[in-house]
């Protein structure tokens, strides 16, 4: 079953990848059809599968030959390997579902900050109806509502980190995408996890904002990612504050 999940992730992460390209840019994720985009050559069915076909082709377009960026490969893997993990970690079961959902969401956006550095509005919308209506048909009302407070937190948390950041750099720290997604990992992993997830994605991701910045005249880099990371974490690893804490004390 771990193999069906890789390959079902794949097949998503391939159709992700598009979503994530393209709504930055206001287009249509379905038309036109997947493409080259330098010389528009539409893909025929076999050069859409996901991974096998850019290693068939060899990284080229067949019709111009121009090379296929490795991002899209890279992510069909992740996406594949993350459904296959929120498998193990969660089994058959409405929370799988939910994770799944929640996994796709993190993917999405990631591509779309590390392309364009913007966490589009559209996507958040979208991802927290979705997120909602499995919250009440899964887990009930009272979860729910539970579950919107939970996010109001984590956003206001987030919102006075920026504003900290923002006076200790005398700049822009972060976008408003990040502390809008913050009300989504709240809403789906509750107000401590969130924040907890915050501070593990910042704690990995420092050597590698760090080589960045080095080379970043301008010294942005995208947060999301990160952010995406340290929830990614905690959701598969099911990590909360008491965990922590009993390991801290052990």
């Amino acid at each position: 079953m771990f193999v069906v999940m890789f390959i079902i992730g794949t097949v998503f992460g391939s159709f992700y990848n598009v979503v994530g390209y393209r709504i930055p840019n206001h287009e249509s994720i379905l038309y036109p059809s997947s493409h080259c985009t330098k010389c528009g050559h539409k893909l025929k069915f076999y050069e859409l599968i996901p991974i096998f076909s850019y290693l068939f082709l060899n990284g080229r377009c067949m019709k111009c030959g121009d090379r296929i960026s490795p991002f899209y490969p890279l992510f069909e893997f992740l996406t594949g390997l993350l459904f296959s993990l929120c498998y193990l970690s969660f089994g058959f079961s409405y929370e799988l579902i939910f994770a799944l959902t929640f996994i796709s969401m993190l993917i999405i956006i990631t591509v779309s900050d590390l392309l364009y550095m913007i966490i589009p509005d559209e996507i958040l919308i979208f991802f927290i109806f979705v997120l909602g209506i499995q919250k009440i048909l899964f887990f009930g009302f009272d979860c729910f509502w539970s579950s919107i407070l939970h996010g109001i937190i984590s956003f206001a948390v987030m919102f006075l980190i920026k504003k900290m950041g923002d006076f200790i750099f005398k700049r822009e720290s972060m976008g408003g995408g990040d502390i809008k997604l913050l009300f989504v990992f709240g809403f789906v992993l509750d107000a401590p996890s969130a924040i907890l997830a915050i501070f593990m994605g910042s704690f990995i991701g420092l050597p590698i904002c760090l080589l960045l910045l080095k080379n970043n005249k301008e010294h942005i880099i995208p947060f999301g990612p990160l952010l995406a990371l340290g929830s990614i974490i905690v959701l598969l690893m099911h990590i909360d504050m008491y965990t922590i804490v009993s390991f801290i004390k052990n």
